[in-house]
């Protein structure tokens, strides 16, 4: 039998074990937060839309970048997201995270040095992070009105553990099949926070 397919087969019969999702310990989920307020503070508020790729989680980034032609191309995606925005009449208000992340322990390694050598040593973090953009709408020119709405959506943040280094994957973009297509050990079942545009309360 050959390599690959034994890795399958054992794969498959630890799926029913790696498929938990995890607490993160408080300082990781604060982190996490942060990062992710500070991502939504250059891109949203300055509009800094490189810093969303620089920050893109490496192999999302790969992905995105082959199905927009190329990481140029993908560049300048983003960066004419600001402009359309603003001959669209949208003024972005605010950006905030809101509610309880979800956790999830990924990418399986080698056993740490004294567990059993059937032990499972997750290597990463993903957290699941809800967010709200608050934006004003031009609804009509003559007379001006105004429309505010709160676009909600989230940030999958990933970091090797013990480093709190994040990078991210914008939730507007990925599916469950895409994040499991990238980290095999999420379950298949896993909802992924709501994505939506509603008039602010």
């Amino acid at each position: 039998m050959s390599r690959v397919a034994l890795t399958g087969i054992l794969l498959a019969l630890l799926m029913p074990v790696l498929r938990a999702q995890a607490v993160a310990p408080p300082a990781v989920v604060d982190s996490a937060v942060t990062a992710v307020e500070d991502l939504g503070e250059k891109v949203v508020k300055r509009g800094d839309f490189k810093a969303a790729i620089d920050s893109m989680y490496p192999q999302w980034k790969e992905r995105m970048a082959k199905r927009n032609g190329g990481i140029r191309n993908l560049e300048e995606k983003l960066a004419a997201v600001g402009p359309a925005l603003a001959r669209e009449g949208v003024e972005i208000i605010s950006f905030k995270t809101v509610g309880a992340p979800r956790s999830y322990e990924v990418w399986p390694g080698k056993p740490e040095p004294g567990a059993a050598p059937d032990a499972i040593n997750f290597t990463k973090w993903l957290l699941l992070i809800p967010t709200v953009t608050q934006l004003r709408v031009a609804v009509s020119a003559d007379p001006p009105e105004f429309a505010v709405i709160d676009s909600h959506g989230f940030q999958v943040a990933i970091s090797d553990k013990g480093k709190n280094e994040w990078t991210f994957i914008n939730g507007s973009d990925v599916t469950v099949a895409d994040l499991r297509s990238l980290f095999i050990t999420l379950p298949d079942n896993m909802r992924l926070p709501e994505v939506k545009k509603k008039v602010a309360d």
